[in-house]
């Protein structure tokens, strides 16, 4: 894939509903040309990627392996040391980031899709999220522990979530799905359904978390009311974006912030599966926050990454770059004094699904591709 791909000027139509917009067309505008390069392959469902110095990266592959690829492409055996996993439908292992303090103390975090280890003859799974050290020798993960499992256990193989961030101060946010049965659960505060959480890195909980104090709520809780995260990142003036997926349409790019309830399933922009309303078929309601933005039809975002550098040219610099799995290629939100502009395409011939996004160390734009021959790809300018 060592070729220039540029972009051809479209028309985008924007509907602005309150502070919210829908995207009903992505626009694709002319840009500068940029070289994708595969610097590997033959990967398998591969769902996220996280740099651990000198060029090299950690790889999770939805099955269940965890890879170290070097920065001259070369992929390692899987990692030894991991968890049990349960690799059904759209679980597996998931997401996987370093800690703030990678270069003196080694330390991971990932999620995944935990089985019922009290009953493994079930088929009861939840997300969960570990802790551990990398070796030395990069082929194993050491003191593994588990920090977080949501609750309750659920017989499904639909809507995990599990994207991760790190705030300044250390603490965790974790990005949970409904698990598509129980979505109504995304409401309720006495379980882990369609939630974000936020924990302490040994997993404890925070003192001012906003629902601590209150009666039969899960105290990691930080807010409520989503349906499926598939993107995270943490801006440097500390904004959390994340993005959801919404049924038949109603993606969802959202700020995400303490206590706030973003509505699913009492409000979305989004329909059932074949056609239908969802519940009252309502877009607002009072005490339910509204999307930045909102895509009809759906996208299928997966992957969030900001850039603030101008290595792609001033235009891109602070732009979110969300992956696409359903269109195939990227999308560029430019945020400018505070607000978010109109959704563009980047990569239009891609025609690969793509499930993660990251920022490299080199200010550089990686993608990984969700196939059973999946690649990273780093976007040159």
């Amino acid at each position: 894939m060592n070729v220039l791909f540029s972009w051809v000027g479209a028309l985008s139509l924007v509907l602005f509903t309150g502070l919210s917009s829908m995207v009903t067309v992505a626009r694709a505008s002319t840009n500068p040309t940029v070289n994708p390069v595969v610097l590997a392959s033959g990967l398998t469902n591969p769902w996220a990627l996280a740099f651990i110095g000198n060029g090299n990266m950690l790889v999770t592959e939805r099955p269940g392996r965890m890879r170290v690829i070097s920065q001259t492409g070369v992929v390692s055996a899987p990692l030894s040391g991991l968890p049990k996993i349960q690799a059904q439908g759209q679980g597996g292992l998931l997401d996987v980031i370093v800690d703030r303090n990678f270069e003196t103390n080694q330390t991971i975090y990932f999620c995944y899709t935990e089985p019922d280890l009290q009953n493994p003859s079930s088929d009861r799974n939840s997300t969960a999220l570990a802790k551990a050290e990398l070796s030395t020798d990069r082929t194993k993960l050491l003191n593994v522990k588990v920090i977080f499992q949501q609750a309750p256990k659920f017989a499904s193989g639909f809507h995990f979530g599990c994207r991760i961030v790190q705030a300044p101060d250390n603490t965790l946010y974790l990005g949970l799905g409904d698990r598509f049965s129980l979505m109504q659960q995304a409401q309720s505060l006495e379980n882990h359904i369609g939630k974000v959480i936020r924990i302490n890195p040994d997993g404890s909980v925070p003192a001012d978390n906003p629902f601590v104090n209150v009666a039969e709520a899960k105290p990691e809780i930080w807010s409520y009311g989503h349906r499926n995260i598939q993107g995270a990142v943490l801006a440097p003036d500390g904004t959390l974006w994340m993005h959801e997926h919404g049924p038949q349409g109603g993606d969802e790019l959202n700020i995400i912030k303490p206590g706030t309830n973003y509505g699913w399933p009492v409000i979305t922009y989004g329909e059932n599966y074949g056609g239908g309303k969802i519940g009252a078929g309502i877009t607002a309601q009072t005490g339910m926050a509204q999307p930045i933005k909102y895509w009809t039809p759906s996208i299928a975002p997966s992957g969030l990454a900001l850039l603030t550098n101008n290595l792609y040219g001033q235009a891109w610099q602070d732009s979110l770059i969300i992956g696409s799995l359903k269109f195939r290629y990227l999308v560029r939100v430019s945020l400018q004094n505070g607000q978010a502009g109109d959704p563009e395409i980047i990569l239009p011939e891609l025609g690969q699904r793509v499930r993660d996004v990251r920022i490299g160390p080199d200010g550089l734009i990686y993608l990984l591709t969700d196939q059973a021959n999946g690649e990273l790809i780093r976007l040159d300018p």
